[in-house]
């Protein structure tokens, strides 16, 4: 839906209640679209929160244990890198 950003203004509770239930709007400046608002979709419980919420995993607050991730240090530092980029 095209709407005039001064038309937005003067009725911005409609139009956020519009984006809310899911239309797209954009802004028109001149004629010509200068910003397009969408709504934020309800959040559900997603990933880890999911498993944690069905007890399908559980958690004791405490750092993660399982992978053990070990760094080899080869080739040369990331730090050697941005320093000879900056020259």
């Amino acid at each position: 839906m095209l709407v005039q950003i001064n038309d937005f203004k003067s009725h911005l509770a409609k139009y956020v209640r519009q984006a809310q239930s899911g239309e797209t709007i954009e802004l028109t400046s001149h004629r010509k679209v200068v910003a397009r608002i969408t709504g934020v979709p309800e959040t559900s419980q997603k990933g880890l929160a999911k498993l944690l919420a069905s007890g399908a995993a559980s958690w004791q607050g405490g750092k993660p244990a399982g992978a053990n991730l070990k760094l080899k240090s080869h080739g040369t530092p990331v730090s050697t890198l941005v320093l000879k980029d900056r020259e």
